[in-house]
């Protein structure tokens, strides 16, 4: 069909409409409300075309697809690639009903409006990454601020009780062996289980501030694993869960101290098993990659809160019922691995759950 003059201007008014609408729409975008802005941009898009009550609009990217309708009809149509760092991410599709409507029927210009309007979403989408990196950043940086922080405070605090829990240890010990009473025995020893519980406390705290001293050397990590899940055996039985176990490699070494890899594997297993429901199944996979060993533990839990994710690492935050946990054992794990130079990181484990992530370096 023939357009006339009048008629091109029209359209041309419309395309200038479309992209103004567009740009506003991006410029004024909350990143938490992508969709929403995706929905408008769809909406504008629909009212550019040359036939508008026949124009039918589909957006698809990063998860989402969005159409101008419910009901989408076979289409004749043009598209255009969303590219977000120049990968293809998506793309935008418009086109009329096949059955009344050819490809002639698409303006020139109209291709040009739709590739122009892809490149704006994909600009959107790369100031959306960006942005999401630097927080991510940011929040790594305060973290990282707050545990050494807090590694000096407890570092001190571990140091000041060493002293007077080995002596109201040794003391109650010396009571006891001249002391006759029962009654009085029953009480001292609760003073010895205090004191010696007291003491793990302060081993955990030096565990979390590396002030142990460590004893590196070449180890096999198979056998340790085994090793672990045999100690704990009787606790996946008790609480009716399954693991399952997978090297990549039948010989994975790495230079480590064996007791705290023994406490990282330990640690990290125990929380999977107290946060796992009944009948379900802790993944753990020990991997020899190109630059690392990367262990890997999956749970099928309730999953950690978007709130707490920043603070499972700090010593004596817990989620578990009072005297349940001291809240020690992540940091724990988390001292440990930076001392040997390692990181630790937690993902969601789909389509429940957590996976801990801890990669050593080969050295």
């Amino acid at each position: 069909m023939k357009t006339t003059t009048g008629e091109k201007l029209k359209e041309r008014i419309k395309e200038l409409t479309c992209l103004y609408e567009v740009t506003s729409i991006i410029v004024n975008c909350d990143y938490n409300q992508l969709e929403t802005s995706l929905e408008a941009i769809v909406n504008s898009l629909k009212k550019a075309w040359r036939y508008e009550s026949s124009t039918f609009v589909i957006l698809c990217c990063y998860g989402y697809k969005i159409t101008s309708d419910v009901n989408i009809p076979d289409l004749v149509s043009i598209k255009s690639e969303i590219n977000v760092f120049n990968k293809t991410e998506g793309f935008i599709e418009v086109g009329y009903p096949k059955q009344k409507y050819q490809a002639s029927d698409f303006l020139k210009e109209e291709q040009i409006l739709l590739n122009n309007v892809s490149l704006a979403i994909g600009n959107l989408l790369e100031r959306k990454q960006i942005r999401e990196n630097e927080i991510a950043t940011k929040r790594q940086v305060e973290r990282a601020d707050r545990l050494n922080i807090l590694g000096e405070i407890t570092a001190g605090i571990a140091h000041e009780l060493n002293t007077p829990l080995a002596n109201i240890l040794g003391f109650a010990e010396l009571i006891r062996e001249n002391i006759h009473d029962e009654k009085v025995i029953r009480d001292l020893d609760k003073i010895v289980d205090s004191a010696i519980f007291s003491r793990e406390v302060v081993k955990k705290l030096m565990f979390f501030t590396c002030e142990m001293p460590q004893q590196m050397q070449l180890l096999t990590i198979n056998p340790i694993v085994h090793d672990v899940l045999n100690l704990l055996e009787p606790t996946f039985k008790k609480n009716k869960i399954k693991h399952n176990l997978s090297f990549n490699n039948e010989n994975i070494q790495l230079k480590a101290d064996t007791i705290q890899l023994t406490q990282v594997l330990f640690n990290l297993i125990m929380n999977a098993i107290y946060f796992s429901p009944m009948n379900s199944t802790i993944t753990i996979k020990i991997e020899n990659q190109l630059n690392l060993i990367r262990i890997s533990i999956s749970d099928q839990g309730s999953g950690i809160e978007k709130d707490n994710e920043d603070k499972i690492f700090q010593p004596f935050f817990t989620t578990k019922p009072i005297g349940e946990g001291s809240g020690l054992g992540l940091s724990v794990v988390h001292g440990i691995v930076k001392s040997h130079k390692g990181k630790i990181t937690h993902v969601a484990n789909k389509p429940k759950g957590t996976t801990f992530i801890v990669d050593f370096p080969k050295l």
